[in-house]
């Protein structure tokens, strides 16, 4: 299990994605992540998602699942193609900046799942916990673990995740897929910051 981390290191990962996010809409260079000593942890290499909505409705998300860069780092680069680089919808505006709210997930390493039959598949998710990640060929999506609680029914939730990755939605019960979970600890900035 790895360690949580402190709320003085969400602090530091909220305020690196908040000032890479407003740099970024601006048009300017993405500011350092050494806005104050770093901790080993944040160091470390990580992997991480940055969620940004508005009114609770989501307006850009991008991540890495797996590590390739220090975590801090990570979240910087991910809140600034939050948005600006998420396809499914328009760049975030100047306008935009003060409505939008920022959550992080930083992950746990991926876990394969395996299974023999679309019932294990079913049997062995957990709604709620798991984050999953399903691949086929070059075909490949996830779906963080707070998706479940707008689809919590799974046999939906994996429909709805192949449809991302570009498969039929029944795919998982015709082919075998590669499966694979993992947790997240996420945290969003303060109501009325």
């Amino acid at each position: 299990m790895i360690e949580p981390l402190s709320t003085d290191e969400k602090n530091t990962l909220l305020l690196i994605a908040r000032n890479a996010l407003e740099g970024a809409v601006r048009n300017k260079p993405l500011p350092s992540t050494s806005i104050q000593p770093l901790t080993p942890r944040l160091q470390e290499l990580g992997s991480s998602f940055v969620t940004l909505t508005t009114g609770g409705v989501l307006r850009g998300c991008i991540g890495s699942i797996e590590p390739s860069l220090p975590l801090a780092e990570d979240v910087r680069q991910h809140a600034a193609d939050a948005a600006l680089r998420d396809y499914r919808f328009s760049p975030v505006r100047p306008d935009d900046l003060s409505s939008i709210d920022i959550e992080v997930s930083v992950l746990t390493p991926m876990q394969p799942l395996d299974y023999d039959r679309p019932e294990d598949l079913l049997n062995h998710l957990r709604p709620g916990v798991d984050g999953v990640l399903i691949q086929s060929g070059k075909h490949r999506a996830t779906f963080l673990p707070q998706v479940w609680e707008k689809i919590p029914e799974p046999a939906l939730f994996l429909n709805t995740l192949c449809k991302k990755a570009f498969l039929l939605e029944d795919f998982w019960r015709k082919e075998k897929l590669q499966v694979f979970t993992y947790q997240v600890e996420h945290f969003h900035e303060p109501t009325g910051r």
